[in-house]
């Protein structure tokens, strides 16, 4: 997508150097573009766990990658009787670094998966860059098809609005950063906005780490998309006075019947729209999709992480004439106040309006999801 005019991928092979991959480091958004070199698996699972590189698609490119740069550090010497232990060893490192997002585990099992099949140390090298690409690739690919998708549902809202833009809010960043490219919630927006069709979109500024405030609405503005930051408590009052045509949000983990891991705040969004009948859609790649899990409640992970990322905050001081100046963190609460600070909640099948995937549209519900993809029906 677009910083400053030029195209850019979340993640990236740093050309002519095969033993360093490249990173937009997320942390430094929205007030500066800081690109990061990763040569190590270590320093790759510290950039996963740090959030320096977040969202479900990109965890699972960056894991890729990951396990590329392991293979790479293990098998260019001489083979070693403890090579697949430390393979193993580099899998479990980044498997732990973030426990909702399924795209993680998917990327590094696939990865073991296809490094097995190489039978010589510079075959084992070249499966793994050749995996990490084409997960990257095939992220890319899904969100531009998950954009052709979901472009149908705002077209028809837009020839109802005669003259007016569709309101589509959406909560935390489903965006291109996170993922290759283009996006899994904000891919029908950018299609819609590209195809000519007046679009605005409400962005949950979605505390304590504020992803809507600070990447969501950098890459929409980027991209030249019309959006409002609103606190993450507006969007129910905004549905009540028709101020909302159409709710699309990400998730990192959708259970096989259609429950719903998203960033947390999601389910009181979905519990809006329900009360207010204003469509709930939740756009996906298949490998955001964990197919032995049916209970989301029951058995999705929700990662709980720091307290310090609710008693603080950060963002650029601003000086009496109005520049900006350091990038400061400060204390918001009480420091002897403890905080509870849970990163995802699940919204069950019964609220969502159904699934935006890169093979079309789906209900959320196991019948409708094995119908587009019948590879994983039960037999």
């Amino acid at each position: 997508m677009n910083v400053h005019g030029r195209h850019y991928r979340t993640i990236w092979l740093r050309p002519g150097d095969g033993r360093t991959v490249e990173i937009i480091d997320q942390r430094a958004l929205p007030h500066r573009f800081v690109i990061e070199k990763i040569s190590t698996v270590a320093q790759m699972a510290a950039a996963i766990s740090e959030m320096h590189v977040r969202g479900a698609g990109l965890i699972g490119a960056s894991a890729g990658w990951g396990m590329y740069l392991a293979a790479l550090a293990i098998f260019s010497n001489a083979p070693s009787r403890t090579a697949d232990a430390r393979l193993a060893e580099a899998a479990a490192l980044l498997k732990s670094t973030r426990p909702t997002a399924v795209n993680l585990a998917w990327a590094v099992d696939r990865q073991l998966a296809a490094i097995a099949r190489g039978s010589t140390s510079p075959a084992k090298i070249s499966i793994a860059r050749e995996t990490a690409a084409l997960i990257a690739d095939e992220d890319a690919a899904a969100c531009r098809a998950i954009g052709g998708h979901g472009l149908p549902l705002i077209r028809r809202i837009s020839r109802r609005k005669v003259g007016a833009p569709v309101n589509v809010l959406t909560h935390c960043n489903a965006g291109w950063l996170a993922f290759v490219d283009h996006g899994s919630a904000t891919a029908p927006i950018y299609a819609a906005h590209d195809a000519g069709i007046a679009v605005h979109v409400w962005v949950d500024e979605t505390r304590p780490r504020s992803q809507g405030a600070k990447l969501t609405a950098w890459e929409l503005g980027q991209h030249g998309v019309p959006h409002t930051i609103i606190a993450d408590n507006t969007g129910g009052h905004l549905m009540q006075r028709d101020m909302v045509d159409l709710v699309i949000t990400g998730t990192d983990r959708t259970t096989r019947t259609g429950d719903v891991a998203n960033k947390i705040g999601t389910y009181l969004k979905a519990l809006a729209a329900r009360d207010n009948r204003i469509p709930f859609y939740v756009a996906l790649p298949s490998s955001s999709f964990d197919w032995k899990m049916r209970d989301g409640l029951r058995e999705i992970p929700i990662e709980e992480r720091g307290s310090e990322e609710v008693k603080f905050a950060d963002g650029l001081l601003v000086g009496a004439n109005g520049r900006a100046g350091r990038h400061a963190e400060v204390l918001i609460a009480p420091p002897e106040s403890p905080a509870a600070n849970y990163g995802f909640d699940v919204t069950p099948a019964r609220l969502v309006t159904g699934l935006i995937t890169e093979r079309g549209l789906c209900r959320a519900d196991e019948k409708s999801i094995v119908a587009l993809f019948p590879e994983h029906a039960v037999r």
